[in-house]
């Protein structure tokens, strides 16, 4: 088990404000968990008891909409602290998180947080900033839902997962996801999803090789309305 006062990751994150002491406290008491591809970490409506620190890999976060379907609220990726919003207010999860690829996480329990969000005035500071830029990004997303088309929607998420995520040799981004998953992203029908990137391939914007993709054009992609 690593040790998080000498862990890189914790310099993405709230953590970064911990003390030495504090963090070899903190590795006392974390557990560490590798989540397969696919698997649950948590569900909406479950007591998180704690926060979750992403070492490696990345998770959707999605909410069950009235309908009964799944809508992606956003991808977390290494780095991200998960469930402090639930520790904060002392609420349930109001998402569920499912592994995009293999993960490795920190489960740091609820007691140990809450210990240094009440002594420590920078990590309860860095911790609010974190929240307040969630926040932020959730208030842009719904003025995308409401003012940009599908097509455009559609066209920044692959913009983001490029800038976002490692590529390989040939340029595909690491992180694969589903047709379903980029229909959740977008908030439009699975189908819809799949003929606009058959679209954007037929036009030479994308490349596509099973589920990896590729950007070929990226201005064409920032100029569709």
């Amino acid at each position: 088990m690593s040790k998080c006062d000498q862990c890189i990751v914790k310099q993405f994150n709230s953590l970064r404000a911990l003390g030495k002491d504090d963090l070899i406290r903190i590795s006392g008491c974390k557990t560490s968990k590798f989540i397969k591809k696919g698997e649950t970490l948590f569900r909406e409506g479950e007591n998180i008891n704690g926060i979750y620190c992403v070492k490696d890999g990345v998770c959707k976060m999605s909410k069950l909409s009235a309908n009964g379907k799944d809508q992606i609220v956003k991808l977390v990726v290494r780095g991200d602290l998960i469930g402090q919003r639930s520790l904060v207010t002392d609420e349930k999860s109001n998402l569920t998180a499912i592994a995009v690829n293999e993960m490795e996480v920190c489960f740091i329990p609820k007691n140990e947080v809450l210990h240094d969000l009440s002594k420590n005035a920078s990590f309860s500071l860095d911790m609010l900033q974190d929240m307040a830029k969630e926040l932020r990004i959730a208030d842009n997303v719904i003025v995308d839902m409401a003012q940009k088309s599908v097509k455009r929607r559609l066209a920044d998420v692959l913009i983001y997962l490029h800038e976002t995520f490692e590529k390989d040799d040939n340029g595909f981004v690491s992180v694969v996801l589903s047709r379903e998953d980029y229909a959740s992203l977008v908030g439009t029908a699975t189908e819809s999803a799949i003929r606009i990137l058959s679209q954007f391939k037929k036009e030479g914007f994308i490349s596509t090789t099973g589920k990896h993709v590729k950007i070929i054009d990226f201005e064409a992609l920032r100029r569709i309305e």
